[in-house]
């Protein structure tokens, strides 16, 4: 029943009309509570899982709270690195599920928020089809042209339609030139791989649609990628994973020589700014000194 419905019906049946605001009241903090969450769960939680969809980078969540008791579930989501630490066989299995990958604690993460979220997916697991069961992507192969405009995402070439930050910015990746990229975030050479699974291409579209890290989610919250993005990415960094290898950038080292390049570089400019000034004083002196010796 909805919010205008459920009113009108207790407004026919004369419910008085303060108690009415009230009710009315509590079932627009619900919906909004609702929508708040899901799109919590959208903006953390969809990049590694769905609900009804598969695995991603972690677990379906479809009907988790039958598989797990629903205290130990909401102290894992508020802080899943202490329930690793503390040896629980349950979260042990689920990191070696994930290939290794930690679920990372959620800023600002209450016991009422894991609470919220599983309700949340309580509500969609009943749904014969929820809105959180991933994304469709294709199997065709991707294109020289979609490799090169993912290359240049990741190198800034080509802006952000959002106004994102390239890839660069905080990663390196093979095939990006002798300086390479930031040392902020991973090697991005392999991440095809690190984030694959059996479905590799779907769980690296997942991440970048929504990434979840507390580097990234900040930024890209607010500047999302567009799917056309997205799809340029996975194609430039499927391409790099089946090239092998690390980043080939010498990083560290390439910036070092580089400062010693551009300061010696200034000191000779330096040097032959002010060498005919200084040479122009001396001259002056000593002629100046000899013609007084002269006439003396």
């Amino acid at each position: 029943m909805t919010y205008t419905s459920t009113t009108n019906y207790y407004r026919r049946s004369g419910f008085p009309a303060i108690l009415l605001a009230g009710l009315g009241l509590v079932l627009v903090a619900q919906t909004v509570c609702g929508q708040e969450t899901a799109q919590y769960f959208r903006q953390n939680c969809a990049s590694c899982h769905t609900i009804g969809g598969g695995r991603l980078t972690g677990p379906d969540l479809k009907d988790v709270t039958k598989r797990k008791e629903r205290d130990w579930l909401v102290k894992f989501i508020q802080n899943p690195t202490a329930v690793l630490n503390s040896g629980d066989a349950y979260a042990l299995k689920l990191k070696e599920e994930a290939r290794g990958a930690v679920m990372v604690t959620i800023p600002g993460m209450t016991r009422d928020r894991a609470d919220a979220l599983l309700q949340l997916i309580d509500a969609e697991s009943a749904l014969e089809e929820s809105q959180f069961k991933g994304i469709v992507v294709s199997t065709e192969p991707y294109t020289e042209q979609e490799i090169e405009q993912g290359r240049r995402y990741v190198l800034g070439t080509a802006r952000l339609a959002n106004g994102g930050a390239a890839c660069i910015s905080c990663h390196s990746v093979r095939g990006t030139g002798p300086l390479g990229g930031g040392r902020l975030g991973p090697d991005l050479t392999r991440v095809y791989q690190r984030l694959g699974g059996d479905s590799p291409r779907k769980n690296l579209t997942a991440w970048l649609t929504a990434p979840a890290t507390a580097t990234m989610a900040p930024v890209f919250r607010k500047h999302p990628l567009t799917k056309e993005e997205v799809h340029g990415l996975v194609a430039f960094f499927e391409h790099s994973a089946q090239a092998g290898g690390e980043s080939d950038a010498g990083g560290s080292l390439a910036y070092l020589l580089l400062g010693v390049i551009v300061a010696v570089c200034g000191l000779a400019g330096m040097d032959a700014i002010w060498r005919h000034r200084f040479r122009s004083v001396r001259r002056a002196l000593v002629w100046s000194s000899r013609k007084s010796a002269c006439t003396g």
